[in-house]
């Protein structure tokens, strides 16, 4: 899909007050930006912003980044914060592939993948943000209790997921075919794709997953 580009969209997300603009310096140290030792999470592929900021204003005891490698994307997000009044949001332009470079071992509680880009073609594979190459990241990042917490209306790829958290020796804690009409939609904060396909009739898939070090 090819995005259309923002006119100061990259001057607009360096100067608000929620951007990191050098990441990989707060390697390890993200306790001393958010000036709490509070639980870190992370959504990675954040989109336009709406469930991480929601969930940020539910869980002010919770510190949460968001990550989107698209500035003409991430510029919508950085919009939204003119009415957040919490200190528990930082946003980040980065690509999902750096992550290791970003976040030190066990810094983070929790990683939400949200309607990810299926990347459909099958060379492509190792780029779906639930592809083993990418969950071995995740695995180096979380702390010994953290979570993948994984959201698609594509059945495709949650089919394609399922078979990769097993061959990379994840634990799967729960799962669902339809999300809303299950026992997991408790609490649950939509995306605005989510919105938009649950509207059109797609069931969403849901999946929670962790890894203990063997």
């Amino acid at each position: 899909m090819r995005l259309r580009n923002v006119p100061g969209a990259r001057e607009t997300i360096i100067e608000s007050d929620f951007s990191i603009q050098e990441p990989k310096t707060y390697r390890g140290k993200w306790e001393e930006e958010f000036g709490n030792k509070n639980p870190i999470h992370i959504e990675v592929g954040m989109g336009k912003g709406r469930f991480i900021l929601e969930m940020a204003e539910r869980n002010p005891e919770i510190n949460y980044i968001g990550i989107e490698k698209y500035s003409s994307v991430l510029v919508r997000a950085v919009e939204k914060t003119e009415e957040f009044e919490g200190k528990n949001l930082r946003l980040i332009r980065m690509d999902a592939e750096e992550i290791e470079e970003v976040f030190a071992p066990g810094e983070v509680g929790r990683i939400y993948l949200n309607f990810s880009d299926p990347w459909p073609k099958d060379r492509h594979a190792k780029r779906r943000l639930t592809s083993t190459r990418f969950l071995e990241r995740y695995h180096h990042i979380l702390a010994p209790e953290g979570r993948v917490i994984f959201k698609t209306d594509n059945r495709d790829l949650f089919d394609f997921s399922l078979e990769q958290i097993k061959e990379a020796g994840w634990i799967l804690e729960n799962c669902t075919y339809d999300l809303h009409n299950s026992e997991f939609n408790e609490g649950n904060v939509m995306t605005e794709y989510e919105e938009k396909f649950s509207a059109k009739g797609n069931p969403i898939c849901r999946l929670t997953a962790f890894r203990h070090d063997l």
